[in-house]
């Protein structure tokens, strides 16, 4: 009976805790969502679109650094809540997916934006210009949900749940992989133009400014991209099917 009584206290305090973080991170995609309206107001006010506006160098490494600024706040939610290395992970990655999801739905109702999943964003600026179809964040965001989940799950059966080295090995390279798929096009653009050493480094950083201004998206890779995203499932379901069987013991 005690075992019992503790087991439903901890599924409780991490349900607690579970809504927290999503509230934290449905406010944080507000609060994301806000910036990019006051930013589109002054720089795209006939709407967002491709190519890109010029910006000053200081709004750059504004926007930047407040990247940087957002991961470290949801790395911080993470480590703040969890109980585990692991499930440190696991809130981090909760958090990214609701933050990211809840972001574009207050686009939506703020702006009308986007039209449809398929419409392209920039997603990220480091260390290179991400682009993509907004369904392609959404799917990312969706398994990471699915994954943090998960590990919450199990953690609540088992204090030393983990992820374990062919799952991480399958994670890193999906996560890879779909990075490439989101920088292909961009890369591609740049590289007609500049060396591959020059976009990390570039020796004349104003003439890469000004040509990556006349860059509009080409096609997406779906097949990197699928191929990213099956690594992502399969490490999944093998997290899912090993801790079941512990479970079960």
């Amino acid at each position: 009976m005690p075992i019992f009584t503790n087991m439903q206290t901890t599924i409780s305090q991490n349900f607690r805790t579970l809504v927290v973080i999503t509230a934290f991170s449905i406010a944080m995609g507000f609060m994301e969502s806000a910036v990019v309206v006051y930013l589109r107001e002054i720089f795209y006010p006939d709407g967002f679109r491709f190519p890109l506006q010029p910006i000053t160098p200081h709004i750059a490494v504004t926007e930047i650094l407040r990247e940087a600024a957002t991961l470290i706040m949801l790395v911080t939610a993470g480590m703040l809540t969890g109980r585990n290395a692991h499930e440190r992970f696991g809130y981090f990655i909760f958090a990214f997916g609701i933050w990211d999801i809840t972001y574009y739905l207050f686009l939506y109702f703020l702006l009308g934006w986007p039209e449809s999943l398929l419409t392209w964003d920039i997603l990220f600026l480091i260390p290179v210009t991400w682009v993509g179809p907004v369904i392609g964040p959404v799917i990312n965001s969706l398994t990471m949900i699915a994954l943090a989940l998960m590990i919450s799950h199990f953690t609540n059966t088992n204090s030393k749940t983990r992820i374990i080295g062919r799952e991480w090995l399958l994670l890193i390279l999906g996560s890879l992989v779909m990075i490439i798929s989101y920088t292909e096009d961009y890369v591609s653009f740049l590289l007609q133009k500049f060396r591959f050493g020059e976009l990390f480094n570039p020796s004349k950083p104003d003439i890469m400014m000004e040509y990556a201004m006349h860059y509009v998206p080409q096609s997406f890779a779906w097949w990197i991209f699928l191929v990213g995203q099956g690594l992502l499932v399969v490490a999944l379901i093998l997290f899912w099917r090993r801790n079941r069987k512990l479970v079960k013991r």
